[in-house]
Formats: C-alpha cells, sequence, structure tokens
C-alpha cells in the first residue's frame, strides 16, 4: 500500500479509500453483514487506513457495520469519513444541514460507528434552505467539541465551494479541507473550476465514482448489462456513457490494459494514481478479487503519454452530480 497526505489535514491516508454505500440492505447488489465483514477486514489486510461512508447508506446500517468492524482493530491506525445531508425519516428535521439536523445526526453516526470522534465529517450535498454561515458554526462547534476533527464537503458548484471558504476564513471557523466530488476519465468537469479552487485552499481531493460505476471496468456496449450500471443510470441518472468522447475513452482503456495483460478498472485507478488533482479515489466494491486488483493498480506506471492518450478524446459534458 502507498500513502499520501490528504490535503491540508496533515493525516495520512491509503491511496485507496474503501467506500462503504455497499454495506447494508438498501439495494439487491449491496453486501450483508458477514460479507461487509469480509471486505473490510481484507481492506485492512491490504493496508487501507481511509473509509468513507455516511449516515443516508442504508440507512446508518453501513455506519453501524463499519463501526463494529473496525473496533475490532486499533483506531488510531484507521482513518474515518462519514457524511451528513442526505433523508433519514419523513419526520421533519431529519434531513439537511440546519444546526439541529447536523448535531442530532452527528450524535447519531458517532453512536452508529462507536467513535467519540470522526476524523473527516462531510457535507454530503449544498443545503439551498440554510445559510451556510449556519452550517459552518455548526461543524466549527462540533470540531471544538472533539467529536470532529476536520470537516470536507462533497459535490457543489465551484462558486459555493469558494464562497463557504471565504466565509470560514472571515469569520475564523474550521474550514472545509476535503472535497468529495465525481471525477474520472469520462467525466472531467472539475478540472474547469473546482479543482483550482481546491489547488488554491490545498484541500484533499477524494473522488467518488472513479470508475464510473463500471463503465471503466469493461467494454462500453455491456456497461448496462450490470445490475450496478443499470442502477446509476436509472435511479441516479448520472449518464456515464453519453459523452461525445466516452466510448473513445473506454476503447482506450481496454487497449491499454490489453497491452500491459491488466484489466479496465486497473488501467482507470492507475490515472487517477497518476493524476496531478486525486489524493485518493474512494472505490466502492462488493468484491474481494475486485479489491485485491485495485491495490495491484497501484504497481502500475502510466507515462505522460499514456495519460495524454487516455485524456485525449474527452469533450465537455453537462455537469452532473450535484444540483
Amino acid at each position: 500500500m502507498e500513502y499520501t497526505t490528504l490535503g491540508s489535514t496533515g493525516i495520512e491516508v491509503s491511496k485507496i479509500c474503501l467506500g462503504c454505500m455497499s454495506f447494508g440492505s438498501g439495494d439487491e447488489w449491496m453486501l450483508d453483514r458477514d460479507d461487509s465483514e469480509a471486505l473490510i477486514e481484507r481492506a485492512l489486510e491490504l493496508g487501507i487506513n481511509f473509509f468513507d461512508t455516511a449516515n443516508v447508506y442504508s440507512t446508518g446500517e453501513s455506519e453501524a457495520i463499519l463501526g463494529d468492524v473496525l473496533g475490532e482493530y486499533d483506531r488510531d491506525e484507521q482513518v474515518v469519513a462519514t457524511k451528513v445531508f442526505g433523508e433519514m425519516g419523513d419526520d421533519p428535521n431529519r434531513q439537511g444541514l440546519s444546526r439541529k439536523a447536523i448535531e442530532q445526526e452527528l450524535s447519531a453516526s458517532l453512536e452508529r460507528l462507536g467513535m467519540d470522534t470522526v476524523d473527516l465529517y462531510q457535507i454530503h450535498r449544498w443545503d439551498y434552505d440554510t445559510p451556510i454561515e449556519t452550517t459552518l458554526r455548526a461543524l466549527d462547534d462540533a470540531v471544538r467539541r472533539g467529536q470532529v476533527r476536520h470537516v470536507g464537503a462533497s459535490s457543489m458548484w465551484a462558486h459555493q465551494f469558494q464562497r463557504a471558504l471565504h466565509v470560514s476564513e472571515r469569520e475564523g471557523l474550521a474550514r472545509f479541507e476535503t472535497m468529495q466530488d465525481l471525477y474520472h476519465l469520462t467525466y472531467r468537469e472539475e478540472e474547469r473550476e473546482m479543482y483550482p479552487v481546491c489547488e488554491q485552499w490545498d484541500v484533499g481531493v477524494i473522488p467518488w465514482s472513479p470508475l464510473g460505476a463500471g463503465y471503466l471496468t469493461r467494454p462500453h456496449e455491456e456497461f448496462t448489462r450490470t445490475t450496478r450500471g443499470e442502477h446509476e443510470k436509472e435511479n441516479i441518472g448520472l449518464p456515464y456513457d453519453e459523452g461525445p468522447g466516452s466510448e473513445a475513452i473506454n476503447e482506450r482503456v481496454q487497449e491499454l490494459a490489453d497491452e500491459k495483460g491488466v484489466t479496465m478498472a486497473q488501467i482507470a485507478l492507475a490515472w487517477h494514481f497518476e493524476n496531478e488533482y486525486t489524493d485518493a479515489p474512494i472505490l466502492g466494491t462488493s468484491s474481494i478479487e475486485h479489491l485485491e486488483a485495485a491495490v495491484e493498480a497501484l504497481e502500475i506506471d502510466l507515462s505522460t503519454s499514456e495519460m495524454e492518450y487516455l485524456e485525449e478524446p474527452y469533450e465537455p459534458v453537462p455537469v452532473y452530480g450535484h444540483k
């Protein structure tokens, strides 16, 4: 395993973050408790120390499973991230980024995780109903209480992120130190505005869906034949395969994989490892075999010309992954 420093936090994290959305019972492709435990334990054996979950993943089941397994190991060696914003029930104040919602959901997340302090607490999306100043003060108080070490953000417009960073600086509040956004070979719109902001503020970048929900792991025509691919297209509406350059990029990933005797997924991950923006891609998987292959991808060296070859067909696509 290789490790890197996460933005300005000073925390050393594995260059692969294990995404925990597949733990629980929300969808047919998710893992039950026993299979989730086996996957987490194998990740630890492989040297992965960075885990990302959220309160909404299977309505708290993911956090509970992760906390139970990690509780059997040395917590000082682990870096745990979770998120707040999404709907946790039909009753009022069970979603969003108000002070009330943040304090209630943070308390519940810590209880499920079995932790007194979470390393990274992230807002899952931008809350258009709550002033960002209110959200940032609530998060700053959580840091001062010792419940949160660092705060981060997820997919949003760059101007929103810039505003939040300026408010934190102006008011002397804990600022967002990480950005978890959609980014992969066939979706690179974040390079235009978001990543220059991240570079300016030394914000760590931890992309979600680094393999395009599987689009970059198999030939173009096979994408929607998978359960996960169908789920992403129909339920989330992310057109990974519809960009004007997507098919050509997919073919080039396959070509390089064949030349190097590795899988398409390993080439797509190696691109992240060589990428100037990515700190640690968040890998969501339900397979130990795929997890092991992802770690092996750290050994793949892509030359500058190979990186350019993979990137060259890309053309702008509509922004998606947030509103």
